[in-house]
């Protein structure tokens, strides 16, 4: 049978001479591997660059009853970025971004919701006029409510601190530390209830942000199972910087 759907490209790893093995996350069927063929000859209609991790494609797929991985028949472009590519510090967003969300989502069926936050989150980071310094912070928030984690309880004066290990705000002092001082943990709450469009009235400073930015890593090693390392969380620090 054919599938079609949209889908945004977490990896791409090369496959014999001219194939590419594709990493997927599609909104009909949730993580995909596809070999695409040919795209690294000079004629192909496929071209390697519209095949890249981070792009948003359409694509038609042969799909096959147990089988992990099949192939492509077509992929087109469902959006075409005009900045990311070309704004060092959209793009190392945008690459953050994406290997959290290749570390965390693992579910092969369909998620609708999740893949249209996915969706929007990418093509906001690429079209928003306005500040881009806490984008990432606040796709991390959000995301954690797609994985189940979400951030719960209410900042305020008899709650001031954030329990990175039970995820919830807290009225003193957890007796460990792994929690979130007052400065933080109001920064994180503000970004949380926030909307993508209300992001740029947040003020903060750059080393609150640094430093909230490691807490939610930390955040999510605790409630993500086996997380491996975020490597471009290094960029990411040293771009923001």
């Amino acid at each position: 049978m054919l599938l079609k759907t949209r889908g945004l490209i977490l990896r791409a790893i090369k496959y014999g001479d001219s194939s590419l093995i594709l990493e997927v996350y599609t909104e009909e069927r949730g993580i995909r591997k596809y070999i695409v063929g040919g795209v690294r000859k000079a004629r192909s209609q496929t071209p390697a660059s519209l095949v890249q991790p981070l792009n948003l494609v359409d694509l038609v797929a042969y799909e096959r009853e147990g089988k992990d991985m099949t192939r492509l028949k077509e992929v087109r472009p469902a959006y075409v970025y005009t900045r990311i590519p070309f704004d060092v510090m959209r793009g190392t967003v945008g690459l953050f971004m994406l290997e959290v969300a290749r570390n965390t989502i693992r579910e092969q069926e369909d998620n609708p919701a999740l893949f249209q936050f996915l969706y929007d989150s990418f093509v906001f980071l690429d079209t928003t006029e306005g500040p881009i310094a806490t984008i990432h912070l606040h796709f991390l928030l959000e995301l954690s409510a797609h994985l189940g984690f979400l951030p719960s309880g209410q900042y305020s004066a008899e709650t001031p601190l954030f329990d990175l290990k039970e995820g919830q705000f807290i009225a003193g002092f957890p007796g460990h530390t792994e929690y979130l001082d007052n400065q933080k943990a109001e920064l994180m709450f503000r970004l949380l209830h926030a909307h993508r469009e209300e992001l740029a009235a947040i003020s903060s400073t750059r080393e609150n942000r640094q430093s909230l930015l490691t807490d939610l890593v930390r955040f999510y090693r605790h409630h993500v199972e086996g997380m491996r390392e975020i490597n471009s969380l290094e960029v990411l620090r040293a771009v923001m910087g």
